[in-house]
């Protein structure tokens, strides 16, 4: 990791500060390693550090007590995990593992604490960040109380293509844990979608062939 300044640059929160400031703040940060399938923390570990994703792709996790994995999100370059739980100062709330080969930025609680006092414009950075996810987790949650099958598969396309672009390197099983269905749910709603046109999808890939009536699906109500 010799460029971790330029890292934490291509992060939200941390693209305002100046050059000066930037490599104070990597100079906190130590860069570390993950081989796909490794947990970088666990549910219900100490919150020491938060972390920033340098290449790769990691997903934060739930499992249920009759352990089903539901998937709460995934972070690729560029983006923040495990900040919530230190900023708290509470055990993380759900686990993070590498869906791939990972490098990450870890930051330690207490040292950036004290960063954050001479960097009061990071904080609020933060604040709205936080708020951001917590509004996508609460219409994840009506979505799920309220959508059929094919539409919350449909939507949970939509928005890993808004952010990663139309081909996803997800597997069905995958898109099953984010969109709350079984994985015999999702591979015949995604079949369906296959038949019509809308998505190729195989060896652990889908692409959107047509956004418009993929958005369509995620629109419609029942009947």
């Amino acid at each position: 990791m010799t460029d971790r300044a330029g890292v934490l640059k291509r992060s939200l929160i941390f693209s305002g500060l100046n050059a000066d400031d930037l490599a104070a703040l990597s100079e906190l940060a130590a860069g570390r390693s993950f081989h796909e399938g490794e947990y970088v923390f666990w549910e219900g570990d100490p919150p020491t550090h938060f972390y920033v994703v340098a290449s790769g792709r990691v997903k934060v996790l739930k499992h249920s007590s009759l352990g089903k994995e539901f998937v709460v999100a995934f972070f690729g370059p560029g983006e923040v995990f495990g900040e919530v739980a230190v900023f708290e100062d509470r055990p993380y709330p759900a686990s993070a593992q590498a869906v791939s080969d990972t490098v990450a930025l870890g930051i330690g609680r207490d040292r950036f604490l004290a960063f954050l006092a001479g960097h009061p414009e990071v904080s609020l950075r933060i604040i709205n960040m936080l708020g951001g996810r917590l509004r996508d987790a609460q219409g994840r949650l009506n979505a799920l109380a309220g959508e059929r099958a094919e539409q919350r598969v449909a939507r949970t396309l939509l928005m890993l293509s808004s952010r990663l672009g139309p081909g996803l390197p997800f597997t069905r099983q995958d898109i099953a844990d984010m969109s709350g269905t079984t994985i015999e749910t999702t591979i015949r709603v995604m079949s369906r979608m296959k038949k019509a046109g809308i998505i190729r999808s195989g060896r652990g890939r889908t692409d959107i062939l047509d956004d418009g009536r993929l958005k369509a699906l995620g629109e419609s109500s029942p009947g």
